[in-house]
């Protein structure tokens, strides 16, 4: 007895250190499968020796989170689901009840609650029974809106996640090997404890909704409540009507679909629950989960024995890493033949010898993965040499982790500066499909690609990659006519492929409108500066003369020139345009343009510019939400700039608001922003940001006169509406109600 409950002991202290990492965002020091196998060993021993801990993670759901944010306690508690790997104990819990089927997806469990038709909380799941105030994140997450036509109280709960697509170009962009990633969970984590909305944004974090917690109206129907989300324009969760008698079957195709690898979106099981609400309500609540509330149905991992053939070493963005290269084996319905072993560490925790059998599984249903080692003889050779460049290599110990990894010694190998090639290829560079970072560096570590110019001469390779592991002659063809479509380039995307220090989008279109491509090129041959053009200064400048300079770089690019055709653009006179001298910083979404990107290039077709940081230069801060905490609003606040509450052409929700004939007229001014907006009466202020009566404001639109607005809602003054178009000469139409 005294040796199972030291032994409960360890495993709670096991497994609680694991959730804090997982939970967290931090380094992961166990994966699923270990996880999930001392857990039931934990549910088995305590259920024999009725022996608990408090803090066991039996008893509880999820983990108490380390952020900083403000805890909030949850209106509805948000347990977990009990778990099975037996389909007969999913169709015993069904019984004769009509059923849902669901993904289990493995992201992070949010909560929203809306009143009145507007997004007032966002809380993380945290343990259960208090949760970390997330709100301020609410523009960076996708799948959700931040408006609903429901006006009465609704609270929703569902799985923030990020695509494996995305998990995999942001780790990879990761130099730091202790700052990587284990998995998209683990990313999705993480990025939620962040405080900077517009570095949430960039990592892609979804919402998929798998319950509604809670409305005002009686809707006892789980199926209609989870239609009705996706009227109100909810992301939800892909879901099956079943029954306990279908359910092996609907299991097994849904495994299928897993097993395909086709899924971008992270599961770690299957979620069955009843379509009768009420009926599920009415469930009493053991240890952390209410009993009727749902069946979570985890895969039971199938481990098979192979051989060891060797290690194969490949480069990757900042590491050598290895991959165990063994016997075909069929897994899971598939054929598994390589595995990743991470780095030097997990092959020595795993014990791996020069020759030995693995214990294969595929960690759920997807990624291969060893999990134990027999009959090991002898040591794994790690390579004194980089297999692209030949430069020796040396092992890094992190001193965080102790983690051992191995890295190449040149700084200019090619595999290291992969980045580059991610930017050569990317939508704002040459935009080619179908190269990834993987891939690039499979092409890299195949002897493939060396430079840029390589990329457009695949096609004598072609016949090799349609052999390798998931490439097929479909594929090929597709990055065949990629690529070709790619040799006809704006030159602005070609300087920014380029990788010129310094020299972005923003420069390279400075550029391009000021001389042209032929005078860029001019210049390069020359070797003169363009310390003359507007935004290039002498810094921007030096870095390109130095960048061409160098022989790898001139030849290089000189290289890409015969293999690209490079699109002709008049040179642009921007001096009289209607936003010249103007300097705006945008936050938020944009309505009136497809995109940001849009707008951006409207101001600065009219001599105006867009920068990422307000400043006493910036003249206007283009944001939808005035009230907003973030750095941008404080700052602006503090130096006075103007903030425009919306840039959009968005119609007031009155009945008096301007007719179609009035809207027309205001869209043919063709300014760079009509707004139309009700507003809790805005400070209006001249130039010299002097405060105006509303006398002085009606005589101003009258004469036609400059206003600048500083959108900064006050309580207890008139509504009133407004039409302002942004421009040189910003004008303000007031409209009585």
């Amino acid at each position: 007895m005294e040796t199972e409950k030291q032994r409960i002991e360890e495993l709670v202290k096991q497994l609680n250190a694991a959730s804090a990492a997982y939970y967290n965002g931090q380094d992961e020091i166990m994966p699923n499968y270990e996880w999930d196998a001392l857990f039931d060993e934990l549910t088995t021993l305590e259920e024999k020796t009725g022996y608990i801990i408090k803090d066991s993670p039996t008893q509880n759901a999820g983990y108490e989170e380390s952020g900083s944010g403000q805890k909030e306690p949850h209106e509805y508690p948000a347990l977990s689901l009990a778990k099975t790997k037996q389909v007969e104990e999913l169709q015993q819990w069904a019984g004769a009840y009509p059923i849902w089927l669901s993904w289990k997806l493995d992201g992070l469990t949010l909560v929203l609650t809306y009143d009145n038709g507007n997004l007032v909380k966002i809380l993380t799941r945290g343990n259960g029974n208090l949760g970390t105030n997330i709100t301020f994140l609410k523009g960076a997450i996708g799948g959700f809106p931040q408006k609903i036509s429901y006006q009465g109280h609704l609270v929703v709960r569902g799985e923030a996640a990020i695509s494996y697509t995305d998990f995999a170009q942001i780790n990879d962009m990761i130099e730091d090997d202790d700052e990587k990633y284990a998995n998209p969970r683990n990313l999705a984590s993480g990025t939620l404890n962040l405080e900077d909305p517009a570095e949430v944004k960039a990592r892609h974090v979804r919402f998929h909704a798998f319950t509604l917690v809670h409305l005002d109206e009686p809707m006892v129907s789980w199926g209609e409540r989870m239609h009705f989300l996706e009227e109100l324009g909810f992301d939800v969760v892909d879901r099956e009507a079943t029954t306990a008698q279908k359910l092996p079957e609907a299991i097994d195709r849904w495994t299928k679909l897993v097993e395909s690898g086709k899924m971008d979106i992270p599961v770690d099981g299957l979620v069955i629950c009843y379509d009768d609400t009420d009926y599920a309500a009415s469930g009493s609540v053991t240890g952390h989960h209410a009993t009727r509330a749902g069946f979570a149905f985890k895969w039971q991992d199938e481990a098979v024995d192979t051989k060891l053939k060797y290690i194969e070493w490949s480069c990757a963005v900042s590491t050598i890493s290895p991959v165990a290269v063994f016997e075909p084996v069929q897994i899971e319905g598939t054929t598994v033949s390589r595995a990743s072993l991470c780095n030097i560490s997990e092959i020595e925790r795993l014990g791996i010898g020069k020759e030995c059998t693995l214990s294969v599984i595929k960690a759920n249903k997807i990624i291969p993965k060893c999990i134990a080692v027999k009959d090991a003889v002898g040591a794994p050779e790690i390579p004194s040499q980089c297999p692209v460049c030949h430069a020796p290599t040396k092992v890094h110990v992190s001193e965080n982790s102790g983690t051992k990894t191995l890295h190449c010694t040149n700084p200019d190998c090619t595999a290291k500066n992969v980045k580059k090639f991610t930017r050569f290829v990317s939508k704002w560079g040459m935009d080619i499909d179908g190269l990834s970072i993987q891939t690039m560096l499979r092409f890299m570590n195949a002897g493939f690609i060396h430079e840029f110019a390589d990329i457009f001469r695949l096609k004598e390779h072609f016949g090799e990659i349609s052999q390798m592991e998931g490439f097929g002659e479909k594929s090929v063809a597709n990055m065949e006519q990629s690529i070709e479509k790619s040799r006809q380039v704006h030159p602005v995307n070609f300087i920014f492929a380029l990788c010129i220090p310094l020299i972005g989008v923003d420069a390279g279109k400075k550029i391009v409108a000021a001389i042209g491509f032929e005078g860029f090129l001019q210049r390069l041959h020359q070797g003169d500066g363009f310390e003359d053009i507007e935004g290039i200064g002498a810094e921007r400048s030096r870095s390109i003369v130095t960048w061409y300079q160098n022989e790898k770089n001139h030849s290089g690019f000189e290289d890409l020139l015969h293999e690209l055709s490079i699109e002709h653009v008049e040179v642009q006179d921007t001096s009289s345009g209607s936003c010249a001298g103007l300097s705006f910083v945008i936050t938020g979404d944009v309505h009136h343009y497809k995109n940001r990107d849009e707008f951006k290039a409207y101001v600065e077709s009219q001599g105006g510019k867009v920068t990422g940081s307000v400043s006493k230069k910036t003249a206007y801060l283009v944001n939808n939400d005035v009230e907003s905490a973030s750095s941008k609003n404080r700052k602006a606040k503090e130096l006075g700039i103007p903030i425009i509450m919306s840039y959009g052409y968005a119609p007031a929700e009155s009945e008096n608001e301007l007719d179609p004939d009035e809207i027309e007229y205001h869209k043919s001014l063709g300014n760079m922003c009509d707004v139309y907006l009700e507003l809790k009466y805005a400070d209006m202020i001249t130039e010299d940001y002097e405060e105006l009566t509303e006398d002085d404001i009606q005589e101003m639109v009258e004469n036609g006169e400059m206003l600048l607005i500083n959108v900064q809602l006050h309580k207890n003054r008139r509504t009133m509406k407004a039409s302002c178009q942004i421009q040189a000469t910003p004008k303000f139409n007031y409209y009585e109600e």
